[in-house]
């Protein structure tokens, strides 16, 4: 292998990231991990659901994350990739790096080359525009009852119909607290059945737009005031907001795509292998579900498909060089 070309550039290091590349550099590969640095979860203060991390800061995470990988020999760099190219084996990547080295960069730019590579950008989430839900977000505004649920439970919560995940995420919110508000014009629309069980469990429907959100002095969200004038008093507010996928990189090799509930998502087998040889999805960008445990999951499994289809690739060569050298006539 040529000594600049990587084995593995992992594009993301979030969770994901930063699982493929803790299992690769244990594997004794060279690898280079691309940060832009901004985590999806960074406006959250803690993390739940993933064993022994429970209530743990998501930015104290990667920050240990980033230690045992470089403890292993990775190397991590802080940028954003802005374009990749080639094919398995001869993959290069473009990198607008955050504090420009200048022993590997352009004009702020600088391009590696790998073997492999792994996209674990994640997604994005677009929120509805209404004034003051975004400086709640990921605190008095939430998305993920699996997340949040147990800190918001019993208290007065209410859900934004954004779309068709809302009734889902409306209903889900009702097993935390027996005070909920379903709120927003599409609850309209509500067809008669999801309107019935809602009402059954005690769900309140207020089909009115909602014009602003609510804050204390202290910034703590009280509520939401409504078009029609009036207010209602919430302590959290669960929002569905848009996701949209980090996929830039993924569109420029080709990837396929495939309809999920989130809609067009990178397509991939279990791995996360998609349809371009050599290429691997993780976490958000492979699944926009996944919590940080199970983006770390799909890290590692990742990680070891990747390094199992090097090992293949490095066995054939060999196998190919040992048949070569049988063959030549003895000088």
């Amino acid at each position: 292998m040529n000594e600049d070309t990587y084995d593995v550039i992992i594009v993301g290091g979030g969770a994901a990231g930063l699982n493929a590349a803790l299992v690769l550099t244990r594997a004794r590969r060279r690898v280079l991990v691309v940060d832009a640095g901004a985590p999806r979860n960074r406006f959250a203060a803690h993390m739940h659901g993933f064993l022994t991390r429970d209530g743990f800061s998501p930015l104290e995470l990667l920050a240990l994350g980033r230690a045992e990988v470089r403890g292993y020999g990775g190397e991590i760099l802080a940028g954003r990739a802005v374009s990749a190219t080639g094919e398995a084996g001869a993959f290069e990547v473009t990198v607008e790096l955050a504090e420009p080295d200048a022993t590997r960069t352009t004009g702020g730019t600088a391009t590696f080359t790998a073997r492999r590579l792994v996209i674990a950008s994640g997604l994005r989430d677009e929120l509805p525009t209404i004034p003051g839900l975004a400086e709640q977000w990921g605190t008095g505004a939430i998305a993920c009852p699996y997340c949040d649920g147990w800190e918001a439970r019993d208290l007065r919560l209410g859900v934004i119909a954004t779309g068709p995940m809302s009734i889902h995420q409306a209903t889900l919110v009702r097993q935390w607290s027996a005070d909920v508000t379903f709120v927003g014009p599409l609850t309209d629309d509500l067809d008669p059945a999801v309107r019935e069980g809602l009402e059954a469990r005690g769900v309140r429907i207020i089909a009115t737009e909602i014009s602003s959100v609510l804050s204390s002095a202290d910034g703590t969200l009280t509520g939401v005031a409504l078009a029609d004038g009036t207010t209602l008093d919430l302590d959290r507010l669960f929002v569905g907001p848009r996701l949209q996928a980090n996929d830039e990189l993924l569109r420029q090799l080709g990837a396929e795509t495939a309809e999920g509930p989130m809609g067009a998502w990178t397509a991939s087998d279990f791995t996360g292998l998609t349809s371009v040889p050599g290429v691997w999805v993780a976490g958000n960008s492979g699944n926009a579900g996944a919590l940080v445990v199970v983006a770390a999951g799909m890290g590692a499994m990742a990680g070891a498909a990747l390094n199992a289809d090097l090992v293949a690739a490095e066995t054939r060569a060999a196998v190919e060089a040992a048949r070569a050298g049988s063959t030549r006539t003895p000088v």
